[in-house]
């Protein structure tokens, strides 16, 4: 799969697609649904099949830090998508030139100079452009003027409700992993490179890998039972989503303890944290003594629920 970065990047090469547009956090089933239509009418053309995503999200350039949490950090997004099948992701970067480009220059910068688009697959409420002036029925009638044509998504549901980016950001905030899987087709996950951190859970005698987070919010927080990949491993972990207010921290931080680990210091290595289940929610203790103690007993507890029968 090959990864544009920017309308500038676009080279006649690139010409003539089959194409969709969104955000795609997460990849769900939904998404998915809309990759194989997109999928499907390319290989009818014999046309590569193209999705357009934003970096950051639209919400996200807008809403500060009032934007509700990312399912996926971009590479995870893209490595999603790669796995789907698709041929090409041009990323657009949501500036504030991008901000203030009319819907009519958005489809002929886009979709008609840098892409050629021949078929164009949107939800039919997708709003594009200055002021979201550009919808559906723009693109229907800029397809009949320049030859290219536009074709409405297929809602996916799941026990009657539609599949979407929010109702599995919910069904995480609400620690329903069973849910989030059964929305998303994989179990939900974060991916990220082991840091230095302040080395207090070896002090503790409790060490940690320090997971970077990416700079938008989680929709986790609290103590998880989880399975840790890193370095061709996968082991048992305890795990703890937050700002750990019983030292002040500032910042959210993924902390592992890897159960019964005994190899080399982990510094840099890329780990995959897969939630499974949750133990509790953040709380500060009195003092790093009560800490210690609550830490031992959420280490049994998941010791506990890995050795009930059908855990994988």
């Amino acid at each position: 799969m090959e990864l544009i970065r920017g309308l500038h990047n676009l080279r006649d090469r690139h010409r003539g697609c089959v194409a969709t547009i969104g955000n795609f956090d997460g990849v769900h089933l939904g998404h998915r649904k809309v990759l194989a239509q997109v999928k499907a009418k390319a290989a009818a053309l014999g046309l590569p099949s193209v999705v357009i995503i934003f970096e950051p999200q639209p919400r996200e350039f807008f809403g500060g830090d009032s934007v509700p949490p990312r399912l996926t950090r971009f590479d995870e997004k893209v490595r999603l998508l790669a796995a789907e099948g698709v041929d090409r992701v041009v990323c657009l970067s949501f500036n504030a030139r991008l901000r203030q480009m009319s819907a009519e220059a958005f489809i002929n910068e886009l979709l008609l100079k840098g892409l050629a688009v021949e078929h164009f697959v949107v939800g039919d409420d997708f709003r594009f452009g200055c002021d979201r002036r550009g919808d559906y029925h723009m693109l229907c009638e800029a397809g009949e003027r320049h030859g290219f044509t536009v074709e409405g998504t297929h809602t996916f549901t799941l026990q009657g409700e539609r599949v979407s980016s929010t109702r599995v950001r919910t069904a995480l905030m609400r620690n329903d992993f069973e849910l989030a899987e059964q929305l998303l087709g994989w179990r939900y996950a974060v991916t990220g490179r082991v840091m230095h951190g302040q080395k207090l859970g070896r002090q503790l005698g409790v060490p940690t890998a320090n997971v970077r987070m990416h700079r938008y919010p989680c929709p986790l927080r609290g103590v998880f039972a989880a399975w840790a990949h890193f370095d061709g491993q996968c082991l048992p972990a305890v795990c703890n989503v937050g700002l750990r207010p019983t030292v002040h921290g500032r910042l959210p931080v993924l902390e592992a303890h890897l159960l019964d680990y005994t190899g080399a210091e982990l510094y840099g290595s890329l780990m995959r944290v897969e939630f499974l289940h949750f133990i509790r929610p953040e709380q500060a203790f009195d003092g790093l003594d009560a800490l210690k103690t609550q830490i031992e007993a959420d280490i049994e507890h998941v010791r506990a629920w890995f050795a009930q029968a059908g855990r994988d």
